[in-house]
């Protein structure tokens, strides 16, 4: 309960610990436009985010990435999202005047499952756990089927991060000693504290 996430216009979210609130203890990086909104899962292990960039996130609280990006080709900006009670859907609601039901877990099979089934998809994550350390296994599991204009803005918010961070290198490293000086990613966010 120490812990609180906020969204933020320059297209992160950022958790931040109460007793410790001059730096952010974990950033949350993915999306390409402003993050609009937040919501925690009942479970309190994973949150989901809303952005201009019209699509939605579910980030897990230890990874800085996201587990499952949502989206639709009319969905446009997403406002408002929110978990269900029981942590199996997430509903949003976009600029389309529209309100969407999603799956918490995208792969999940809705209604009950025979015992054939449940053992087939229990064998399935205990490969997956056994194999996690190999790279082609890591990397299938984390490839997602993102829209065209996402790919492009990433790769773009790439390049430009890129080159900000090269201009600070020379910066530093032809001017006096002392006059320009390397902060972190993390330090960066917080702006002004005030007693």
């Amino acid at each position: 309960p120490m812990n609180f996430v906020v969204a933020n216009e320059d297209f992160n979210a950022y958790l931040f610990d109460m007793r410790k609130l001059d730096r952010p203890t974990r950033i949350y990086k993915g999306h390409t436009s402003a993050v609009m909104d937040i919501s925690w899962s009942p479970t309190g292990r994973e949150f989901v985010t809303g952005s201009y960039d019209r699509t939605i996130r579910i980030f897990e609280l230890n990874r800085g990435t996201a587990r499952d990006i949502y989206h639709t080709k009319r969905m446009q900006r997403v406002f408002t999202v929110n978990y269900s009670m029981d942590h199996k859907y997430i509903i949003s609601g976009s600029d389309d005047t529209n309100v969407r039901i999603w799956k918490a877990h995208s792969s999940e099979q809705l209604g009950q499952r025979t015992s054939r089934e449940e053992n087939a998809v229990q064998y399935r994550q205990a490969l997956i756990k056994k194999y996690q350390h190999l790279p082609e296994v890591a990397r299938i599991s984390r490839s997602r089927k993102v829209p065209k204009v996402i790919k492009k803005q990433t790769a773009q918010a790439i390049v430009q991060k890129e080159k900000a961070e090269r201009k600070q290198t020379n910066r530093i490293k032809h001017s006096k000693p002392g006059k320009y000086t390397h902060t972190s990613e993390k330090q960066k966010v917080v702006v002004k504290k005030i007693d």
